[in-house]
């Protein structure tokens, strides 16, 4: 019987520096990820409590993915819904994350505007993809209860805290 093939065992090491690389990928995703993460969180609470009356709705609404348009309507913490709401949040943070350190990563890394321009840029295929072509069903669910404006700079706050995750990586990994 004979061994792997010349070509086989290329693309067996090509297949495996991809593997690497997207495993780097998550890892540097990580602290652009936390740091957007809270930041969005607090804009949520802070810019519910402006617009709703509520800090924790903006954040329950996120739960409408499970629950339907009501999780909205609920203003207090609950394990039914803010839990999940949090979960569905930061979940996509990391997504975004994800998607900031995979097509931008080259971009971030060259210094702190370069950082905070693609995570403009992340931002803005956030709002893209999460409301002018996802269904309605899977928004956010943001914009059930906080206004226009406060979900621009909830999308804002994500991207300046990408950008800045990715400097602090930078001057992390400097040191």
């Amino acid at each position: 019987m004979a061994g792997p093939t010349r070509l086989h065992m290329t693309k067996c090491r090509e297949m495996e520096t991809r593997m690497k690389s997207l495993a780097n990928v998550c890892r540097d995703s990580l602290l652009p990820a936390a740091v957007a993460g809270v930041a969005v969180l607090g804009t949520l609470a802070l810019a519910g409590r402006r617009d709703s009356r509520s800090a924790i709705a903006p954040i329950n609404a996120s739960s409408h993915v499970i629950w339907g348009d009501d999780a909205a309507q609920i203003e207090q913490p609950t394990l039914r819904h803010t839990v999940p709401g949090v979960a569905i949040n930061l979940g996509a943070v990391f997504w975004w994350a994800f998607i900031f350190r995979f097509l931008f990563g080259r971009v971030a890394d060259r210094g702190p505007l370069p950082a905070l321009a693609a995570g403009a840029s992340t931002m803005t295929l956030a709002w893209l993809l999460d409301y002018k072509v996802l269904p309605r069903r899977l928004t956010p669910g943001w914009e059930l209860r906080i206004s226009d404006r406060s979900l621009f700079a909830a999308l804002a706050v994500m991207g300046a805290g990408l950008g800045l995750g990715a400097i602090l990586s930078a001057a992390r990994e400097r040191h």
